[in-house]
């Protein structure tokens, strides 16, 4: 019997190709969307989980600011580490990362800039499954003055050669024109790692350089991670803290506020709400949101197959009553039509695989992220997707199954079987359903990119346009010219000004323990920002004072004793009024003096951040120079920049990019989010879409009659497209209805990851209604028009 099923089933398809293709695209294109969303949201949970020992790491969140309103910060400082493996056997192993570093590196004709570089202790091995290719793990980073190297990273430098034993020179940064032995090479970080790096250097080659901040409890630069014994309780080790700061701070240090947490490896890339990351960080409500869009898709082309089936059943009410009186049982029917449901929905389920393996590359392009056909055909994916196809066809089949299979042969014979109202109201709910969501996505998808572009065009508070930016790295040569170096720059035709800094808008910064003179004359410890710049800077970036006076060169003072801060310095010094906080004292990193200025808040963060305190000293020192560019012919100019710089450092490389594209770097989740989110809103309304488009085909189809009838006593096309199109057009209507606060409700909850964002206008939902409306009236509206204009000779010559 099973047999003769599959064979009446496959059958049926045949004879319906237009039914089947309608029904088995949108499925097949729901099932590949879910497989899809199901790869993406894997590969988010996996993060960190390649780790042998990774349900032991922990690493250390460091609590500063105040007990009422604390920072969490991941970076922080040295002698935390060390002290947790001293006082604590529950601590196996403790391993520090350093801040990243940028290390120009140097093999014989092979000079690369690179940025992806921490210092590390030698244990970093024993700690995190690294796999060494050449080396041994247990001494490769002991020594000073050791690297370790990247597969790819050594292939870069050293080509076919044996990179092991051989010298390369780091020249600025932390690296201190040091000469470092390759004494080992790893396998690539792979990409789903809370942080990637391409080079490793040895811990004791920074503390030859720094040592007295490895002992300094308020010197932020490290991350520090550390491995425990199975049986350790994170609650009990948590109560221990305040007892063991107490021991190891001084009693200057106690009264600044200060504490610590614990966080378990595997939530470093999801669960995190510390800031100053060694990596990016993931977004689970993002997640969240992927799951949810790719349940709606299965469940809307599972919602096209139930209404295309049901309305169907009047079309195969014969079928029925003649298997009933040769003997057919409920249970056979049940069968037979549960058959077809299975048989199209795995075969939708195999079509929606073979689009999955083909976009795979696309996939990972839109993402960023790598995906293989082996996380679909090597993973718990494989099983979990044919389970939910068999599911889906199963919940699909299941209301057309039962309804079919309980018609009575004795009133199917005499055409007395008419669609039930309950099958009718299913169908228009469920049409009601598929749109409610619809038209949501459609106004959400609005939202996103509202809120996207008005990041992008928000006034930020300095001129961000056409600034080209200069990387030389705190190179010696070029800090001991730099005064010479920034006006040869400046004779260009094209370069209007030039400014040197430690740091650009949306790049590294470090913050400045520092002490300022309160309103009632003490002084009070805070940790601003901090951005250490040369007298250009801010007339450079337009900056606008709102108080005081910027840097001057005709103030001999100002590069040892003076001090500019921002508006929300001022609000968190305790001064209402920023002109009261000019000629107050403040030390600060061993620098002494008065406030000279307030500069009107910037955003030097991005727009998910609001602005922060920043203080602003003078420094010769810096890692960048900033140009601003004033001609439109843009590789013209880069290319006198470039031979210019040839000139003045030939020893350098020319690395630049240009402020606005490395500043809107860190909305890059961002933009990959609106990309993903559009693209599935946009699949989910497509098989909305189909699902109308068969039902209004069939819809067209019962009234072919009626349609003949009205066009013989006279009626126009139009009053006929009216007539089929307008009972779907009321279902839109009230999706639209229900759509609406589900809708505003979910992206007001959205958009509180911005500090700085858009309010979600009326006009919103008013053009989601209308695009839910005319794509409605299309797609209804090809049959309809169709139908109207059918010779009326062809439906009433039975009659």
């Amino acid at each position: 019997m099973f047999k003769n099923y599959l064979k009446i089933a496959w059958r049926n398809l045949l004879k319906n190709k237009g039914y089947s293709v309608v029904n088995m695209g949108g499925l097949a294109i729901g099932m590949a969307c879910f497989l899809m969303i199901l790869m993406f949201i894997n590969n988010e949970f996996s993060y960190d989980n390649y780790h042998e020992k990774g349900e032991q790491i922990y690493r250390v969140v460091h609590h500063m600011g105040s007990a009422e309103a604390e920072d969490k910060w991941i970076w922080g400082n040295a002698p935390i580490g060390s002290a947790l493996k001293e006082d604590f056997s529950e601590v196996i192993e403790k391993v520090q990362f350093s801040g990243r570093s940028d290390v120009l590196l140097k093999y014989n004709a092979n000079a690369f800039q690179e940025s992806n570089c921490f210092y590390v202790d030698a244990t970093v091995f024993d700690v995190f499954t690294w796999p060494l290719l050449s080396g041994n793990p247990k001494t490769a980073l002991e020594a000073p003055y050791t690297v370790v190297l990247t597969e790819s990273t050594a292939k870069k430098y050293f080509g076919n050669e044996d990179p092991m034993g051989k010298v390369i020179e780091g020249v600025g940064g932390r690296a201190n024109d040091g000469k470092y032995t390759v004494t080992g090479v790893m396998k690539d970080v792979p990409q789903n790692s809370h942080f990637n790096f391409d080079v490793l250097l040895s811990m004791s080659s920074f503390y030859q350089t720094r040592p007295g901040i490895f002992d300094a409890w308020g010197y932020v630069d490290f991350y520090t991670y550390f491995l425990v014994d199975n049986n350790f309780d994170l609650a009990a080790f948590q109560s221990k803290m305040p007892a063991f700061l107490d021991k190891h701070q001084t009693e200057e240090e106690k009264e600044y506020y200060y504490n610590v947490s614990f966080e378990p490896l595997k939530d470093a890339y999801l669960n995190s709400d510390a800031v100053r990351q060694p990596g990016t960080v993931g977004s689970l409500s993002n997640i969240y949101i992927f799951a949810i869009i790719g349940l709606f898709i299965l469940v809307i082309a599972s919602i096209n197959f139930m209404n295309l089936a049901t309305a169907r059943s009047m079309e195969r009410a014969k079928e029925v009553g003649v298997r009933k009186v040769i003997g057919a049982h409920k249970k056979g029917l049940v069968y037979q039509f549960l058959s077809e449901s299975l048989i199209m929905v795995l075969v939708a389920a195999a079509i929606g695989l073979i689009v999955v393996v083909v976009c795979i590359p696309w996939l990972s392009a839109i993402t960023g992220k790598q995906f293989s056909i082996y996380e679909v055909f090597g993973s718990y994916m494989l099983p979990l997707y044919i389970g939910v196809a068999v599911l889906t066809g199963l919940f699909a089949g299941s209301y057309p199954a039962f309804i079919l299979s309980s018609f009575r042969p004795s009133r199917v014979l005499k055409g007395l079987v008419s669609s039930s109202p309950q099958g009718v109201n299913l169908r228009k709910g469920l049409v009601i359903f598929q749109f409610t969501l619809s038209i949501a996505l459609i106004a959400s998808t609005v939202i996103v990119y509202y809120q996207l572009g008005f990041m992008l065009n928000k006034n930020l508070g300095f001129d961000m346009d056409q600034q080209m930016i200069i990387d030389f790295n705190w190179d010696g040569q070029i800090l001991d010219n730099i005064e010479m170096v920034k006006t040869e720059l400046k004779r260009l035709p094209e370069v209007s000004s030039v400014a040197g800094s430690r740091t650009v808008p949306g790049t590294h910064f470090p913050a400045a323990g520092t002490e300022i003179e309160t309103v009632d004359g003490g002084m009070e410890h805070y940790e601003p920002f901090l951005y250490e710049i040369d007298f250009d800077f801010i007339p450079h970036y337009e900056i606008e004072m709102v108080a005081g006076r910027p840097y001057s060169r005709e103030f001999v003072t100002d590069s040892v004793s003076a001090m500019i801060v921002n508006e929300a310095a001022v609000k968190s010094f305790g001064y209402a009024d920023p002109a009261d906080i000019i000629g107050k004292k403040f030390e600060q990193w061993g620098r002494e003096g008065t406030v000279v200025g307030v500069v009107k808040d910037f955003n030097y963060m991005s727009l998910h951040q609001e602005v922060a305190p920043l203080s602003m000293r003078y420094s010769r020192f810096g890692k960048y120079l900033s140009l601003k560019i004033k001609t439109g012919d843009i590789q013209r100019t880069i290319a006198q920049v470039e031979q210019k710089w040839a000139e003045l450092a030939p020893h350098r490389p020319f690395l630049y990019r240009f402020l606005d594209n490395s500043f809107n770097e860190q909305y890059q989740a961002d933009f990959r989010f609106r990309k993903l989110f559009t693209l599935f809103s946009f699949l989910a309304i497509l098989i909305a879409c189909l699902g109308l488009f068969g039902l209004a085909t069939y819809s067209a189809m019962l009234r072919t009659k009626e349609i003949g009838i009205r066009k013989v006593l006279g009626a126009e096309v139009s009053s006929i497209v009216a007539l089929l199109s307008q009972d779907f057009i009321k279902l839109v209507l009230v999706s639209i209805f229900v759509a609406t606060p589900l809708a505003w409700f979910a992206m007001n909850e959205w958009l509180k990851i911005y500090a700085y964002k858009i309010n979600i206008n009326w006009w919103v939902f008013v053009l989601a209604g209308l695009v839910a409306v005319v794509v409605a009236i299309i797609t209804v509206g090809y049959h309809a028009i169709r139908s109207a204009r059918a010779n009326p000779i062809k439906s009433l010559r039975t009659e």
